[in-house]
């Protein structure tokens, strides 16, 4: 076996034996060793000794707070600064708050979008009722002085910032740093409540952004213990609608619908965007989300894999066809990959993006149960009126225009009967959340 490095996608070719190949336009090929057998997986338990250092992450009981004096007035009185105002959900959630008649200050980047592809007057149209200020999260300095120029002060912040790929240093530049610098600005203007969207998954922190987002988490919770008159509410949701759309196009062209093992490794409870920012706009004067963390999911019961790829096939009315790819194919990978890091460090991000994909590829978006260690369907609450079979429909006459993803790809190609399968670990682009879809293609 044959391996050379590119950053952008990992090429896994299969004949007799299984060979990984890292390709770039100036390849350095390493020897490694041919794999002919894979162990079964089998899925991550928690021990109850494991288990209480994640005793915080679960939901937070009542808690006795005194209201802040803002939740008296009319919401036109209220002003809400909100951050990560240009990702995926945080645009819905700005439309939210000005439907609602909040008074909002929405922070967004001169160029926002996918590779900065959204400019200026884009992001004021897309925006349109709050009042915008182009500034930088990242640099604490260069944010405040902007808020300065407004001369205004603020009630609330919402923060729907999230990191742009998942990558290590990118994970702690915004998930930790950028936020702390909102919610620091926040608090010298007078705020007195804070709203996180966070990700259900950092309930099992495995991946550096979980570990990033779990670090601010923990300074939130202190300072609310600390100060009477400060306080939060935490979101945690599960799969966003866009995150499972990857494969409508492509079964709809005739290509089967690509699983992990059997399809049921993991489920969710899929979530609008539209739905997911009124429950977070609710978390602005409701008392009762007052110093919580909100684990959330849309309606319905909870879906895997396999029950995503059914219900796809039933809307085009044709006969389910599958593609079971083994997790140890992952798991192969990601091994290499950890041995390169030490060799070159370079790889650092790449080996975290393999971490991501095998992660929402085995681990559900649920809330996971302390009492058990397992997660629970019925336990995670749900939210909302917008299903997942209904954005399916509209996606199948419609198209995914607007639902782009940013995303890293990998490659993996069944040489022997010219099939390719492309893995593509997707970010919804800032804004919190990550699953991985697929894609199938067959060379004749």
């Amino acid at each position: 076996m044959s391996l050379c490095y590119t950053s952008n996608f990992i090429s896994l070719n299969h004949q007799k034996s299984l060979s990984l190949t890292f390709s770039s336009d100036s390849p350095r090929f390493i020897n490694l060793f041919s794999v002919k057998h894979r162990k079964p997986h089998h899925p991550i338990k928690f021990t109850a000794e494991r288990f209480k250092l994640f005793a915080s992450l679960t939901p937070s009981p009542p808690t006795e707070t005194a209201p802040s004096s803002y939740r008296s007035k009319s919401p036109k009185d209220v002003n809400v600064l909100v951050v990560g105002s240009t990702g995926y959900i945080g645009k819905y959630v700005v439309r939210e708050l000005v439907k609602r008649g909040f008074n909002v200050t929405a922070i967004a980047r001169e160029r926002s979008g996918i590779r900065g592809s959204v400019d200026k007057d884009q992001t004021l149209n897309q925006l349109r009722g709050a009042n915008v200020c182009f500034s930088d999260v990242t640099n604490l300095d260069a944010f405040e002085g902007s808020l300065n120029s407004l001369g205004n002060s603020f009630d609330v912040v919402v923060s729907c910032l999230a990191s742009r790929n998942g990558g290590v240093k990118d994970s702690w530049k915004i998930d930790y740093e950028a936020t702390r610098n909102s919610l620091v600005a926040g608090r010298k203007r007078g705020a007195s409540h804070f709203v996180l969207l966070s990700a259900i998954c950092v309930q099992k922190p495995l991946l550096e952004f979980q570990r990033a987002k779990l670090k601010f988490e923990d300074e939130l919770m202190k300072l609310a213990d600390e100060d009477g008159g400060f306080s939060y509410s935490i979101v945690r949701p599960t799969a966003f609608f866009k995150s499972l759309g990857g494969q409508v196009e492509l079964v709809k062209d005739g290509k089967p619908y690509v699983m992990f093992g059997d399809g049921k490794l993991c489920a969710c409870k899929p979530m609008s965007e539209s739905d997911l920012a009124s429950f977070i706009v609710d978390c602005v004067l409701s008392e009762d989300k007052v110093n919580k963390v909100l684990p959330i999911g849309g309606p319905g019961k909870a879906l895997t894999p396999l029950e995503q790829g059914e219900m796809l096939f039933r809307l085009l009315g044709k006969e389910p066809k599958f593609l079971k790819v083994p997790i140890g194919i992952m798991d192969f990978a990601i091994g290499v990959l950890d041995f390169l890091v030490k060799v070159f460090p370079s790889l650092e991000d790449a080996a975290e993006f393999g971490k991501i994909g095998r992660y929402y590829a085995a681990e559900s978006m649920l809330l996971l149960d302390p009492e058990t260690g397992e997660y629970s369907a019925e336990k995670t609450p749900s939210y909302g009126n917008d299903t997942l079979e209904e954005f399916f429909a509209r996606v199948l006459r419609e198209g995914m225009a607007g639902q782009e993803l940013a995303q890293i790809e990998w490659k993996i190609q069944l040489d022997p009967w010219r099939h390719r399968l492309h893995f593509t670990n997707v970010r919804n682009a800032r804004c919190g959340l990550l699953d991985t879809t697929f894609q199938y293609v067959h060379y004749s």
